[in-house]
């Protein structure tokens, strides 16, 4: 009889409850006649460190997920309490902050092996060499120790979703993460990867612009089963571009259509893709559930849209933005600010726009962050020298809602800031109860409409009151 191995998987801690979609993508692509697969949530466990372990007992392998930011922290101290536990145990880190930093990664003694980029194949090939008891050399888009050096593999290409085998959702606990969001809403990505440059963002180092799909016929087949299952209402598309191709999309929509599926659903959109989208094509998306789209705006200028190599325009952003509105689809237009070398006109160009774009319809929200130097972003290497060294140094950097950087003025951080607080609860959608929610309304929108920030009492109150938590 063969010997199935245990294969546990860690998704660390964090305050938002999105299914762990890259862990189970990774566990669904195991032979489950050979491997035994656990996947343990931080976020959901009451005791995550006694979980893991019990877990490890017996196990072949301890693999991880890192995200960059806050998650990074428990991720090691949960490799390090594992590794004084199990010294023989081969833990494996993938995610983000290894795709970005393979090597330095393995500065950290608790981490055998790090996987970069699309981790399906990797995985599988590194779990089928360690139950035979061989090392890892010559898999592609790993790096690991080799004695006193670390040899880093050749990179792996990216490959077709369709290649690997669908996500096995009886590897989580579906109705638990539906408690949590107060929803049944199902996690899902139909691809993978993203074609565009923008000198912000660390997708073009990890992916190399490049972009993979399900097949749409697949996807109708995979998201029929799940619902049928589930009977989840609303289907939240994880993509980083979903939009990527129009007729792709319109295929997805016949799809849910042909097969009566009833639920709403929500994807990733560029400016630009939703001006290319026709008519026909909104109305088809709508049919079948669309209810919200995202669209990273980023900012109000157009000399800054040039040189975070957006690759789109303003005008773009108020016909997409008009399109949604005459289709009633409610959007979140997210906007960055606190660019290095941004000048403060540039900065209230932003916040311009995102004033233009909260008047243009009660169902859009427009949340604004400060510009953080992801690493392998081409604007990274302006701020090189204010970013983290260490693992330990970027788990505490707060991708998403910590400070602007110190390049950003005082006073300029200052009205940021109050612009920020007022714009989240002048849309509404921050609000929650009766007279007092509408009072903190009314008067948010008066000071975002006459652009008066002084002696922000209510700013003072309600921060005092109620702290907001780490997003990251």
């Amino acid at each position: 009889m063969a010997i199935r191995h245990k294969v546990v998987l860690y998704n660390p801690a964090a305050v938002f409850h999105t299914m762990p979609l890259g862990l189970l993508a990774i566990g669904s692509n195991l032979d489950p006649a050979r491997f035994d697969v656990r996947i343990i949530d931080a976020r959901i466990e009451a005791d995550p460190l006694d979980a893991v372990l019990r877990a490890i007992d017996g196990a072949l392998c301890f693999g991880v997920t890192m995200l960059t930011g806050r998650p990074l922290g428990d991720a090691l101290a949960m490799l390090r309490a594992v590794k004084r536990a199990r010294p023989d145990l081969t833990t494996v880190a993938g995610g983000w902050h290894p795709s970005l930093f393979p090597v330095e990664t393995l500065d950290e003694p608790s981490i055998d092996i790090t996987v970069a980029g699309q981790g399906e194949r990797t995985f599988a090939e590194i779990m089928d060499r360690l139950a035979e008891g061989d090392d890892v050399e010559g898999i592609a888009g790993v790096a690991y120790r080799d004695g006193d050096r670390v040899v880093r593999t050749k990179a792996r290409h990216l490959e077709s979703l369709d290649a690997f085998a669908p996500p096995n959702f009886d590897l989580i606990p579906v109705e638990r993460y539906f408690e949590l969001k107060g929803r049944r809403q199902l996690d899902y990505i139909g691809s993978i990867g993203c074609n565009f440059r923008c000198a912000f963002c660390a997708d073009p180092f990890v992916y190399g612009r490049d972009w993979k799909a399900t097949s749409a016929s697949r996807m109708g087949v995979e998201i029929e089963a799940l619902w049928r299952r589930y009977r989840f209402t609303d289907l939240n598309f994880q993509d980083e571009t979903y939009f990527t191709h129009r007729h792709r999309v319109a295929d997805i929509c016949e799809e849910f259509l042909r097969r009566g599926l009833d639920f709403t659903w929500a994807g990733t959109m560029r400016a630009d893709q939703g001006v290319r989208l026709p008519d026909e094509i909104w109305r088809l998306c709508v049919r079948s559930g669309l209810r919200r789209v995202l669209v990273g705006v980023e900012t109000g200028s157009h000399e800054m849209m040039k040189r975070i190599k957006k690759d789109t325009t303003i005008d773009a952003i108020l016909e997409t933005a008009a399109k949604c509105r005459q289709h009633d689809v409610a959007v979140i237009f997210s906007f960055i600010v606190g660019f290095p070398e941004e000048t403060e006109d540039q900065v209230e160009a932003t916040l311009g726009l995102i004033k233009t774009l909260r008047a243009m319809s009660p169902k859009f929200e427009t949340p604004l962050f400060y510009y953080k130097p992801y690493p392998g972003s081409a604007l990274a290497a302006a701020v090189a020298d204010q970013t983290p060294r260490t693992l330990d140094d970027w788990a505490r950097f707060d991708y998403v809602a910590g400070p602007a950087g110190t390049w950003v003025p005082p006073h300029l951080y200052r009205r940021i800031e109050r612009f920020k607080f007022y714009n989240k609860y002048a849309a509404g959608t921050a609000v929650t109860g009766q007279g007092a929610g509408r009072l903190l309304r009314r008067v948010a929108r008066w000071r975002i409409d006459h652009d008066v920030y002084a002696a922000p009492v209510e700013k003072f109150l309600v921060q005092h009151l109620r702290p907001e938590p780490s997003l990251s």
